[in-house]
């Protein structure tokens, strides 16, 4: 087996299949808002909770 230089093997390692649901990650950064996703986790929670807690009071 011929070694080839590690330049050249990334150039010809294989994508990831997109069919089997793994999708391929670009490092380019995309203009617009970012939030952590710790907050959009503990924005998600109070959500929930004030929904729930709207159904049982007026509801």
């Amino acid at each position: 087996m011929i070694k080839m230089p590690k330049r050249e093997r990334k150039k010809e390692a294989p994508m990831p299949i997109t069919g089997a649901g793994l999708i391929r990650f670009f490092e380019e950064e995309i203009h617009g808002i970012k939030i952590k996703p710790v907050y959009v986790i503990i924005s998600s929670i109070i959500l929930i909770i004030s929904v729930i807690l709207a159904h049982l009071i007026f509801g």
